[in-house]
């Protein structure tokens, strides 16, 4: 299992532990976090899984494609945090990682 802290836009902060191969998106929004509306179902179509990672995983995940990078583009709230959950398929290097929810577009 592999833990996740994520942190709502109300700032509130919650450990999930969800098995390895789901994508981030998959695992906030199967448990719970109706905050991360996913309206694409994971299809790297839309921005509506933005999230901000810990940048102390930042490397620890594949580079941004070109279609993520353009539909992040898109956003008031991009960062260098910035990533949509969809894009990032979890494994054993992910465990621990810290993630908070973007605010809404």
């Amino acid at each position: 299992m592999i833990k996740l802290s994520v942190t709502t836009r109300d700032g509130e902060s919650s450990e999930i532990s969800v098995e390895e191969g789901l994508t981030l998106m998959e695992a906030i929004r199967d448990n719970g976090f109706d905050q991360l509306l996913a309206l694409c179902g994971g299809c790297c179509s839309c921005a509506t899984c933005h999230v901000h990672v810990d940048p102390a995983f930042a490397e620890k995940l594949r580079p941004i494609s070109d279609d993520e990078d353009d539909l992040l583009e898109s956003s008031d709230h991009r960062d260098g945090a910035s990533r949509l959950s969809c894009q990032i398929r979890l494994d054993a290097s992910h465990d621990g990682i810290k993630v908070r929810i973007a605010e809404e577009d």
